[in-house]
C-alpha cells in the first residue's frame, strides 16, 4: 500500500488536530508534542501536523510512504534510472518513527519529498542519536541550492534551532 503523505506547518496543534479530525472524519494515529499524524483511509493520506508556530500553514515537506524497505529501494532504482538524484537515509529515527527512506534532489521549485517506509516507533522526535545522522543528511541536502529544509524544528529543539526557517 502506498500513499502521499502531507506535512504542513500549523501555528496551533491542538486547533489544527480538532479542524482535521472534523475534515477527515478521523482521529489522529500518532499524538506527540508539537506533533500529530493522520493515517487517512479515502482518500489515502498520511497527513503530519507539525506544531511551528509563525509559519502555521506553510508546506513543510511531501512524502510518499510505501510498504517496505524492498519498495524504497525499487522507486530509489526506478528515480536514478529516470535520472533524479537522492539522498539516503536509512536506519534513521525522525517525526517520531524509525524509518528506511530516501530525498528526491533537484524539483524544480525546491519542494521536498521522501520516500520512506516506517520500521518501528519512537517516542522521540529524532531518536537517542538521530540528530548527528539527521544533521549529515541536511547538510547533504542542503548541498543542493533549491532544496529548502525540512521538517523545521523539531519539538524542543526552537532554542537550538533559532533562525533556522521552515520550508514555505
Amino acid at each position: 500500500m502506498s500513499r502521499v503523505q502531507l506535512a504542513l506547518n500549523v501555528d496551533n496543534l491542538d486547533e489544527s488536530i480538532a479542524f482535521y479530525s472534523k475534515l477527515f472524519g478521523a482521529e489522529p494515529a500518532k499524538l506527540r508534542p508539537g506533533y500529530a499524524n493522520f493515517a487517512i483511509a479515502e482518500p489515502p493520506l498520511k497527513l503530519i501536523l507539525m506544531e511551528n508556530p509563525g509559519h502555521g500553514g506553510s508546506l513543510n515537506h511531501l512524502g510518499v510512504e510505501v510498504a517496505d524497505t524492498d519498495t524504497v529501494d525499487a522507486e530509489q532504482t526506478r528515480l536514478a534510472a529516470a535520472g533524479l538524484a537522492s539522498v539516503d537515509e536509512r536506519d534513521s529515527t525522525c517525526c517520531y518513527a524509525k524509518q528506511d527512506k530516501f530525498w528526491v534532489t533537484g524539483t524544480p521549485d525546491g519542494e521536498r519529498w521522501e520516500i520512506y517506509t516506517v520500521t518501528g516507533d519512537s517516542q522521540t522526535f529524532w531518536g537517542q542519536d538521530g540528530r548527528q545522522s539527521w544533521e549529515a543528511a541536511e547538510a547533504t541536502l542542503d548541498a543542493s541550492p533549491e532544496a529548502p529544509q525540512c521538517c523545521g524544528s523539531a519539538p524542543g529543539h526552537a532554542e537550538a534551532e533559532a533562525g533556522a526557517s521552515a520550508p514555505g
